[in-house]
């Protein structure tokens, strides 16, 4: 029984794992706040934690709206953590704690084959997630390591945490505004690698949907052995109901004549 319960906890494994990464991104990004005082580095990270609040505000309505009981996954398993760690807030985002460890739980309990053979068998699924993580991760430390490069540089324009945001949000989706670029040879070896990795990620993307929205739908093949099975059990099941009521004509019969007896 508690093992049915926590297979039906479990959403999707490439999902589980994904929000189990940005979890762990987010924890990781609120001790860099506390500990490193710099202003272009908190707007990066500020930046991110707004994004992260709004994907972990969806897992929370997600899991909310597909939970067998509403109640049982927000009072028994942390759901109100999950709403409170949603929120964009340095007093509450220590919560996310608790979904980390929920989706550790989860994996752990499901085991590291079923989590393999699970990933193998859903490799859309766990490439579209990946693709996303990928893209997470590249606008938060692409941000970081151009501005890292470039802040300093001469006559440089990419000089706070906004520019780099902006650098790289319109270098990974191969817009290329134009308005912000690296000026050291580095910042341009870095600018192609995000380029490269952006026509990787939005490439990628973009024939999982053309696969998703134009594939054909798969139909389950009827083979000739297996119309027969069925015909052959839709045969026995007509014998039985046929041998079922004679047994009843039979046993009516029986109690005509006891009664004529007795009679």
């Amino acid at each position: 029984m508690v093992a049915e319960t926590q297979r039906r906890e479990l959403k999707n494994t490439g999902y589980e794992i994904f929000v189990g990464i940005l979890s762990v991104l987010s924890i990781v990004n609120l001790v860099l706040l506390y500990v490193v005082d710099d202003p272009n580095l908190g707007t990066v990270l500020y930046a991110m934690n707004w994004l992260l609040s709004a994907i972990f505000l969806g897992d929370f309505s997600y899991r909310l709206v597909t939970a067998e009981s509403k109640s049982r996954y927000f009072f028994r398993q942390f759901g109100w953590a999950d709403l409170l760690a949603s929120l964009p807030f340095g007093q509450v985002k220590i919560l996310r704690v608790f979904r980390l460890l929920r989706v550790f739980r989860l994996l752990r309990d499901y085991g590291v084959e079923n989590i393999g053979r699970s990933l193998v068998k859903d490799r859309a699924g766990s490439a579209l997630f990946s693709l996303l993580l990928m893209g997470i991760l590249v606008l938060e430390f692409g941000s970081l390591e151009i501005l890292h490069i470039e802040q300093y540089a001469a006559g440089a324009n990419i000089t706070t945490g906004s520019d780099a945001l902006w650098y790289v949000i319109v270098t990974i989706s191969t817009v290329g505004y134009g308005d912000q670029y690296p000026v050291t040879n580095a910042g341009r070896v870095f600018g192609a690698l995000i380029i490269v990795v952006g026509v990787g990620i939005f490439g990628t993307f973009t024939g999982y949907l053309a696969n998703f929205f134009l594939a054909p739908s798969k139909k389950p093949i009827v083979t000739e052995a297996s119309s027969l099975g069925d015909l052959d059990a839709r045969s026995k099941l007509s014998r039985v109901r046929e041998l079922m009521t004679q047994q009843q004509a039979a046993m009516e019969e029986i109690d005509l004549l006891l009664q004529v007896k007795g009679a």
